[in-house]
């Protein structure tokens, strides 16, 4: 099957059919199983194993040995430090199937999981959440949150340019890299500034 506009490296194994868009680039030794889907200008790194029917959005960057399990959803703009781990099972035993019981993880649109970081299964990570280096995530992540150690726990916000919030007046948090405002609301944060989902404008480190 030929993937227009898409950079495969010789290394990479392709069990097609697959759904690949264009500008993505796919590097030495991945692997991507039949009937995964993913979206423009992705970037996966050496050894990224990517499971049967696992739908990873655009803009998405995975680094290096990362693998994305079945029932695994990462949305557009997830980034995935080196060697993090998903998991699809609460409960695993080598002499029990399980296949019909693979839980669903989402990890929401602009989410940092940080390097050696393990994803416990059947938990949403909230949009621009921000995973810690080695922290073990086991219940579901706010938008915005920062989340450290192990089990891991909410050590603030963080903003669309990934920096901790500082406090404002009353209700307020705002970001030092970039000025925006954010208001928290019985526990959830949202930008004043600009929509979820909207891309961040152009400016210095822009990717």
């Amino acid at each position: 099957m030929r993937h227009l506009d898409v950079s495969i490296h010789p290394t990479a194994c392709l069990d097609e059919p697959v759904s690949i868009a264009p500008g993505t680039r796919i590097w030495h030794f991945c692997h991507v199983m039949r009937g995964a889907r993913i979206g423009r200008n992705c970037v996966l790194g050496q050894n990224v194993f990517v499971a049967s029917e696992v739908v990873i959005g655009d803009r998405v960057r995975i680094q290096n040995n990362v693998s994305v399990y079945a029932g695994v959803e990462l949305e557009s703009d997830v980034f995935c430090g080196p060697s993090c781990v998903f998991t699809n099972v609460s409960h695993p035993r080598a002499e029990v199937s399980q296949k019909d019981r693979f839980q669903r993880t989402l990890v929401r649109r602009g989410a940092t999981i940080g390097a050696n970081a393990t994803v416990v299964c059947g938990i949403t990570i909230g949009r621009h959440a921000l995973i810690g280096a080695g922290t073990v995530v086991v219940r579901d992540v706010p938008d915005y949150a920062l989340v450290l150690g192990v089990p891991g726990e909410s050590s603030g916000y963080v903003g669309r340019h990934g920096k901790p919030l500082e406090r404002g007046a009353e209700d307020l948090w705002v970001c030092p890299a970039s000025g925006f405002r954010y208001r928290e609301t019985e526990g959830s944060l949202r930008c004043l500034d600009l929509d979820e989902d909207e891309p961040l404008p152009p400016g210095p480190g822009r990717a």
